[in-house]
């Protein structure tokens, strides 16, 4: 056989198995995707399918150039055929991990703001579907490939190339262990590095499943306040004036107009308490309050220039109150105007100012133009979340108090004052002419009640959802520290983890965040945390003990473990600190773990090597 034919049938083979490869995995792509749709009921696009394996196989053409150039590559490392056929498994891995990447950037852009979460689970989703259909084109052609990597000799080498080949040094026995034992730790650290990516998908259906329940927290909490009160909104009280005015159409007709005048207060003063419920539903906690207020002020009853007072209709006087919800309404409202008591009804005679409220015909004339006439009114309300105020008024002040010691002031003002200690809070809030877009007369007025509306929410800052998911985010840090600490161990001590090992190491790490979810459910997060940490720590230094066989390594795990936990803690009870701190943190993590694995035989060499 000439040179020539031994040429061609060695490119035949080269090539032969990565079109192979190529050709299955997107005929396995096309198949997949019709009978996924076929079985889920989507018959319109099941014929997607036929599409999609066309279409793979475009996409992926720098993907078939890759296979053919590593081929040879593969084909010339010095060990068996399983390892050669890992690392063609480990380079389709690291193929599809590309495509996987750009296709989590294209479902979930990282414009106008990136979530990390979403590119993560695409970037598993896609590359975990196209690697399984390479993995099932490399078990479809196993006998093959294997054939190819056992014995390439016999099917394009010459005499004369063996009898070359022959005559050259072979390498001896020491060196070769030492290759194989080099491929091995590299293969095992890429081993792991996926499994680390892997174990990322249970923590995203965990992220899920908090979500779910803060939903249906969500939900319970909007049921009670349904049948309690929602948040208030409160303003007033202001007077309306009703006038009647006249004007002459083009066809000589004169035509009656009603149009009104509302009148604020000159000055305003409110006063309350808050005094905060949490009631139980079911297995979750609703908190909600009540309110005392005690209102007074005056108003100087003017009109503008261009208004008669004798076309004010008098008798269709009000003053009027703004309340959101009348449900949070729990005595009488009645307000002393001028010394004389006026109960208030729901309703109001226009909504321009607000559109829910109460209101009460008052004796006024025209002889009270320019008097002071003062008022004041006593609120006995509840409502859940937030009481907001509107400063409708020349001149006013709040002084809220409360027992609750987590408020969140809300709103475009801020409080003058306030004080927040464990025992609840104070804050008073002052306004005046100068500060405020109105005067106390207004004729034809429109505002936006959320442009000057104020006041306070109550708040469980961090519950156990939000404590829960923050923990959720560092899950790649529990994975990765715990994997890379148990892959460090078996090389220092020549004990191999199996993956199927670090997959139930790894699954152990993500149930801690489901019992931690469910058990901060019935007691307080922090008790919750410590006995899903405790649970974990332990559950893991056992496996490690039983694997390692000694209470040494049993240790280690359990130290580090419960630093870890710790630490997490801490970042959860901070705040505004919490970045500093959890960097500071994770280059002290760094640092420890580049000091442990300093002195490792990464290389399988008989002698350790040389500082770069």
């Amino acid at each position: 056989m000439n040179y020539k034919v031994l040429w061609m049938i060695n490119i035949h083979f080269k090539i032969n198995i990565p079109l192979r490869i190529w050709l299955t995995t997107c005929l396995v792509l096309g198949v997949g995707w019709f009978l996924f749709m076929i079985f889920s009921g989507n018959l319109m696009y099941s014929f997607v399918g036929l599409l999609a394996a066309p279409g793979a196989a475009v996409a992926s053409v720098p993907v078939l150039v890759i296979l053919i150039i590593a081929m040879p590559f593969i084909e010339r490392l010095k060990t068996n055929s399983r390892n050669k056929i890992i690392n063609l498994g480990a380079i389709c891995l690291a193929c599809t991990a590309l495509y996987g990447i750009a296709g989590a950037l294209l479902f979930s852009p990282p414009i106008p703001y990136f979530n990390l979460n979403d590119f993560l689970f695409g970037l598993l989703w896609i590359t975990g579907i196209l690697f399984s259909c390479a993995f099932a084109a490399i078990l479809i052609h196993l006998k093959k490939i294997q054939s190819f990597f056992s014995s390439p000799q016999k099917i394009y080498s010459s005499p004369q190339i063996k009898k070359m080949e022959t005559s050259q040094i072979e390498p001896t026995a020491e060196s070769s262990g030492q290759s194989t034992s080099s491929n091995k730790i590299l293969l095992k650290g890429i081993i792991t590095g996926v499994l680390i990516l892997v174990m990322i998908i249970p923590t995203m259906f965990i992220n899920n499943l908090v979500s779910e329940r803060e939903a249906r927290q969500k939900e319970v909490a909007t049921e009670v306040s349904s049948k309690w009160a929602f948040a208030q909104t409160l303003a007033g009280p202001f007077l309306f004036l009703p006038y009647k005015t006249y004007y002459t159409t083009t066809e000589g007709k004169t035509v009656e107009e009603n149009k009104h005048v509302w009148i604020l207060p000159e000055n305003l003063h409110v006063a309350g308490t808050i005094q905060h419920e949490i009631r139980p539903r079911s297995i979750y906690k609703v908190l909600l309050y009540r309110a005392g207020l005690q209102d007074n002020g005056n108003f100087i009853l003017q009109l503008p220039k261009d208004v008669d007072p004798n076309s004010i209709q008098w008798k269709d006087s009000k003053i009027c109150f703004g309340l959101s919800d009348f449900r949070g309404i729990e005595e009488r409202m009645a307000v002393d105007f001028g010394g004389t008591q006026y109960e208030l009804s729901p309703g109001l005679p226009e909504n321009e100012i607000e559109k829910n409220g109460l209101s009460a015909p008052i004796n006024i004339t025209a002889a009270d133009i320019g008097k002071n006439i003062p008022f004041a009114m006593n609120l006995k309300i509840k409502g859940s979340g937030q009481l907001h105020f509107v400063p409708l008024s020349g001149n006013s002040d709040f002084t809220l108090q409360s027992g609750w010691n987590s408020p969140s002031f809300d709103g475009n003002n801020l409080p003058t004052e306030r004080t927040v200690t464990e025992n609840g809070f104070t804050a008073k809030w002052v306004f005046n002419k100068a500060n405020l877009p109105f005067s106390t007369v207004l004729k034809d007025f429109k505002f936006e009640q959320d442009n000057i509306a104020f006041g306070v929410t109550l708040l469980e800052t961090a519950d156990q959802y939000a404590k829960t998911n923050r923990c959720i985010k560092y899950a790649i840090l529990f994975i990765g520290l715990t994997f890379s600490l148990f892959f460090i161990v078996e090389l220092m001590q020549k004990k191999p983890v199996h993956p199927v090992q670090y997959i139930l190491i790894g699954l152990a790490l993500v149930i801690f965040y489901t019992l931690l979810l469910s058990i901060s459910e019935f007691i307080l997060f922090d008790y919750a945390y410590a006995v899903a940490a405790i649970s974990t720590i332990l559950l893991i230094s056992w496996y490690a003990r039983s694997h390692f066989r000694n209470w040494k390594s049993a240790g280690i795990f359990g130290g580090v473990l419960s630093v870890l936990y710790g630490f997490i803690f801490i970042l959860i009870r901070l705040e505004d600190t919490a970045l500093l701190v959890g960097s500071i943190g994770l280059f002290i993590v760094l640092a420890l773990v580049m000091y442990a694995s300093r002195n490792i035989n990464w290389y399988g060499t008989n002698e350790r090597q040389p500082a770069l």
